[in-house]
């Protein structure tokens, strides 16, 4: 870390609450600026933590939430700016027994070793040895007691950690962190997998801990939860600080248009007809329910265009992935034009007129050693065969007519998809979902990760099959990909608990998204 000279003043932003002096931070990062390439992942930004409390730390997606936590944990260095920890110079990022003291984070993802005991996950790597240099089983379960008693965490050591709960395996890793001697922990969207009975005894123990002077960075894309846990909320947008203020006297519709900029003006509306009220949908979902969401029943006209909004865990990719059949639902039906798809089917949906942009083009989108013409015909190799071989001429001419289309930037067909930049690799995705004349268009997510200007070249392509009759819909938590929308349906914690009509506030949407009333 480059520590800067004391000049009087103090770098980065205060909370009321650190400056009261019986109240010191237990982390200040200052003027922290981090880039990526050409990529600006933190601007200038900082945050002040202090003892005992719960701090949230909201921002939409690319806020920089994410880089400050890994600058914070010692992951990654940033460019400009410091780190202390109780008023002490952040530790050498090689040293990680330093790191454990000083911070620990509790990641969505969990790192519990499943086919470990859970005293071992415990103590790995810390177990006491006998005199023999043999491991000393009862004394590490003894530990691990303990110290799970000590935090009043009812799991058995012995217990395989694969057995625990999701709930149970958070519960593990706070003591395991606290058993490092670190008394600030990170909790990255810890409520996104569990149900509300187990957030309500999440947040019990978080209260019972924050009572023991531990101190808890809170990171949600549930914005009530801030409200219902928090003593202290901060908000970066756009990779900068934008406030620190008390959660209480912070008016919920304030700190929503902290987030997104601006204080309710309407988002701009495509001129696109609307499709008519009294035609007949194309898709209809009926009673919908899988692990992740229940009871969705909605339905999409052609020529409508609909959203799917939600943030993270709200069930809008699961819910797009099974109408296209990349899953299967446990009851529900799902329709297009009149017949029924067969559950976890995905050449039903094609065959049904069904194209597809998936979540992560690199992973689920393309084939990137195969050439553009490949993978964008890849849905209707039965329209381009002549005796019954796929013919090259035909192949390269429906691709050529694609890269004319959606002006990929290439010298021709036969380029391989990795040469491209990520802008024309999505437009290769869109391509082959628009390849088929597809009758229903399903989108997820979109834009993610493309430039400005390839972004609104991908929602002028939607406008266009919405006004040659397609029916699209989009799932995504970008505002951006929701401008074409006739309609926005915003789930959360995998229920519909919103509407909005064309016209729509970015507040209302945001506000939906978050778990917080449309009317805020």
């Amino acid at each position: 870390m480059n520590d800067h000279e004391e000049s009087g003043t103090t770098p980065g932003p205060l909370s009321r609450a650190a400056r009261v002096p019986d109240r010191p931070a237990v982390v200040h990062a200052a003027h922290i600026s981090k880039r990526y390439g050409s990529t600006v992942a933190l601007d200038d930004a900082g945050l002040v933590v202090t003892e005992g409390e719960t701090h949230a730390l909201v921002g939409r997606n690319g806020a920089g939430k994410s880089t400050l936590v890994s600058i914070l944990t010692g992951l990654q260095q940033p460019d400009a700016g410091q780190v202390r920890f109780a008023g002490r110079p952040a530790p050498r990022s090689t040293d990680r027994d330093a790191w454990r003291r000083e911070v620990a984070c509790v990641y969505q993802k969990s790192t519990i070793i499943g086919s470990l005991s859970v005293a071992e996950n415990l103590f790995l790597n810390r177990q006491n040895r006998g005199r023999l240099g043999l491991l000393d089983w009862p004394v590490v379960r003894r530990r691990a007691r303990d110290l799970l008693e000590a935090y009043g965490v009812d799991v058995d050591p012995r217990a395989p950690a694969g057995d625990l709960s999701v709930e149970q395996r958070q519960f593990v890793e706070i003591a395991r962190a606290l058993s490092f001697g670190a008394r600030f922990i990170i909790l990255d969207e810890p409520t996104a997998q569990l149900d509300a009975g187990a957030i309500d005894r999440l947040f019990g123990k978080i209260r019972e801990l924050q009572a023991q002077r531990v101190t808890f960075l809170f990171i949600s894309h549930h914005l009530q939860e801030v409200y219902d846990l928090c003593t202290t909320v901060t908000v970066f947008r756009d990779a900068r600080w934008v406030l620190t203020e008390p959660v209480a006297e912070l008016p919920r519709a304030d700190l929503v248009a902290a987030m997104t900029g601006e204080a309710g003006g309407l988002i701009t509306a495509r001129q696109r007809p609307l499709a008519g009220a009294g035609a007949v949908p194309l898709l209809r979902v009926a009673d919908l329910t899988a692990r992740t969401f229940a009871h969705l029943s909605f339905d999409v006209r052609p020529g409508e265009v609909v959203g799917l909004a939600g943030a993270g865990g709200s069930g809008r990719i699961e819910a797009a992935e099974t109408i296209v059949g990349l899953r299967r639902a446990t009851s529900g039906t799902i329709t297009v034009d009149g017949g029924v798809l067969r559950p976890g089917d995905v050449g039903a949906g094609l065959a049904a007129g069904i194209g597809f942009v998936p979540r992560d083009r690199h992973r689920q989108g393309f084939v990137p050693d195969m050439s553009i013409a490949a993978n964008a015909t890849m849905t209707i190799g039965g329209r381009l065969t002549r005796a019954g071989l796929i013919s090259r001429r035909r192949t390269d001419a429906e691709a050529g007519r694609m890269i004319d289309s959606l002006a990929i930037k290439t010298s021709g067909p036969d380029v391989p998809v990795r040469a491209l930049s990520g802008g024309n690799q999505q437009k290769v995705v869109m391509a082959r979902a628009l390849a088929g004349d597809p009758r229903l268009l399903v989108l997820i997510d979109p834009t993610a990760g493309v430039d400005v200007r390839s972004k609104e070249f991908l929602l002028n392509k939607v406008d266009e099959a919405a006004g040659a009759g397609t029916a699209v819909l989009i799932a995504s938590d970008e505002l951006d990909d929701l401008r074409p929308c006739d309609r926005v349906l915003v789930l959360f914690q995998g229920r519909i608990v919103a509407e909005l009509p064309r016209g729509w506030h970015d507040h209302d949407l945001v506000a939906a998204m978050e778990g917080l009333s449309r009317h805020v």
